[in-house]
């Protein structure tokens, strides 16, 4: 029985130099049925001149102009034809057999849509990755953390997140989702434009019944912050709005009002904390990622799958507040959390 076709797809803007970095690698990997697929969101360095002469064996597919990460990617993966997708971001440092572990881990059951292996930090890769760590999770009021990651508290790779399991979103930073699952979801919101659309994506998966699990048996190594960086404010701006607007198409309705007011209230003490410290670029931020919000309400709506499942009933939902918990309580690392779905 031959092994699943693989397309591993980088979507690059402007990235010759992380190409040059981490392509080599990617190029080294080792898998029986694999393609590697270069996504180019209408750059304007020479990128895509250097992928040509140098690596004539990768497939290029050129977008129009810059869609964005969550279009660009529903660009170009209308174009490409595998079992599996691996959405790969060109930060990301890959050793040799980081694919086939996944795979046969997301082959072990048919209601298995995604996945991520563990992520750790390329600059120190005794460390977790902020993007991703060892799988993703949300507390109630959807604020997304990681084992081995919560806020910015970041921890060591000791061993403690060597099981496989359920969790609830997988990164972007290397994404693994079966084409099938891919095409019936719809792919990507383009509206998120960058930034939890993958937090997105896993939870519509999850509305239709299917799973998304965290793979330890292969690692890869992320740079992060190549896109943005942390102390960006428009970073700021997507991850306030994008965070209401996926609690909206997802909550099951009659959870939304109470989740969003409850949500909005704590981004207001966020403001407040940026305006008390003066970073009034980040509470601006915080203001526009409201009004946006509010001004795309309709449209958001209009995109509500027909089943939501109870926010509380999915697995990796940690019913406490994770604010709380990290902040109040000083509960720093995920093994101090409680247990949880």
């Amino acid at each position: 029985m031959s092994e699943p076709s693989v397309a591993v797809v980088i979507l690059n803007w402007n990235g010759k130099s992380l190409l040059e970095k981490f392509l080599p690698g990617v190029c080294r990997s080792v898998y029986p049925n694999l393609q590697i697929v270069l996504g180019d969101n209408a750059s304007t360095d020479d990128s895509v001149t250097y992928v040509r002469e140098n690596y004539p064996l990768i497939r290029i597919i050129e977008n129009d102009r810059n869609y964005g990460f969550a279009e660009g990617y529903n660009q170009i993966l209308n174009h490409v034809t595998a079992d599996y997708l691996v959405l790969l971001n060109s930060d990301v440092e890959v050793p040799e057999n980081w694919i086939e572990p996944v795979i046969k881990a997301m082959e072990s059951d048919l209601i298995i849509a995604a996945a991520q292996p563990k992520i750790k930090w390329q600059k120190d890769k005794t460390q977790f990755e902020y993007a991703g760590a060892a799988g993703g999770f949300l507390d109630r009021n959807v604020f997304p953390f990681c084992q081995g990651r919560i806020f910015d508290q970041i921890e060591f790779d000791l061993g403690q997140y060597e099981a496989e399991r359920e969790i609830f979103w997988a990164s972007g930073a290397a994404f693994f989702i079966k084409s099938h699952y891919w095409k019936l979801s719809g792919g990507l919101d383009p509206d998120l434009f960058a930034h939890m659309e993958e937090i997105d994506l896993c939870w519509r998966l999850k509305n239709m019944g299917l799973k998304v699990i965290y793979c330890p048996q292969a690692e890869v190594y992320h740079v992060g912050g190549a896109t943005l960086d942390a102390k960006n404010p428009y970073k700021a701006y997507l991850n306030f709005r994008n965070n209401l607007m996926i609690m909206q198409k997802n909550l099951p309705l009659a959870e939304v009002p109470f989740a969003l007011f409850i949500r909005m209230s704590l981004d207001f003490i966020a403001w407040l904390q940026f305006a008390a410290k003066g970073e009034f670029r980040f509470s601006a931020a915080v203001s526009k990622a409201h009004f946006e919000f509010l001004k795309q309400l309709r449209r958001t709506a209009s995109k509500r799958a027909g089943t939501q499942l109870p926010f509380s009933r999915h697995t990796g939902v940690y019913p406490g507040s994770i604010v709380w918990a990290f902040f109040i309580q000083g509960l720093k690392k995920f093994t101090a959390l409680k247990s949880f779905r």
